[in-house]
């Protein structure tokens, strides 16, 4: 049995289909993910990356589980959740999923013209009900406004160890960036920001302060 602590990271979209050709989704490309979990594996870490439908290669060294839909997700994160020391949440999950239509292609005149959502399990909700005192679990807000006070809201309610605040609205640190810049917000009420960087650097800097 490994002695290295093990983290898991969620990384990228979901995709939720309505018919056999089309589905909603987000721009997520995965990068700020994919970039934590190469540095947690350089940090020594035991990493299992847990990834929507990106166009990366996962880092060397690294367990790989691809996943397509929320709830294929929510079902793999629940239960590598169990033997993990730390999860970082970084995935883009759709909170909501269409009235699957049919395996076939539908026409574009038979296609109806309003779409029945169906609420997605909330996995971070049901990782903090789930998380043992050992654990740290770390979850993202990406925002477009009132960045920081949404945030708290969300560490609070989903029972997190730390929220990272990320403005998805600019054009520099938004989704498919090669950048990013983040504020940290813990349960103590501790408040960190992590300059413009590389998002290499940002996961460095995201771990440093996670771990201790």
């Amino acid at each position: 049995m490994s002695a290295l602590p093990k983290c898991l990271i969620s990384a990228g979209p979901t995709r939720e289909w309505v018919d056999s050709v089309r589905f909603l989704s987000n721009p997520s490309s995965g990068k700020m993910g994919y970039a934590l979990a190469q540095e947690a594996n350089h940090m020594g870490f035991e990493v299992t990356l847990v990834s929507g439908p990106v166009a990366l290669n996962p880092p060397e060294d690294v367990l790989f589980i691809a996943v397509e839909s929320a709830q294929e997700m929510y079902e793999i994160l629940l239960r590598e959740f169990k033997h993990t020391e730390l999860m970082i949440m970084s995935a883009a999950v759709s909170d909501h999923r269409p009235e699957f239509l049919g395996s076939e292609k539908i026409k574009k005149n038979k296609f109806p013209e309003n779409l029945k959502l169906i609420p997605n399990p909330d996995i971070l909700a049901e990782l903090g009900k789930a998380k043992l005192p050992h654990q740290i679990l770390v979850g993202f807000a990406a925002e477009t406004s009132d960045h920081i006070e949404n945030a708290r809201i969300k560490l609070i309610e989903k029972k997190l160890d730390w929220v990272v605040v990320n403005d998805i609205a600019s054009n520099v640190t938004g989704f498919a960036t090669e950048m990013n810049e983040v504020t940290l917000l813990s349960r103590q009420e501790e408040t960190f920001t992590l300059p413009f960087a590389s998002k290499s650097k940002i996961a460095t800097g995201i771990l440093k302060q996670v771990w201790k």
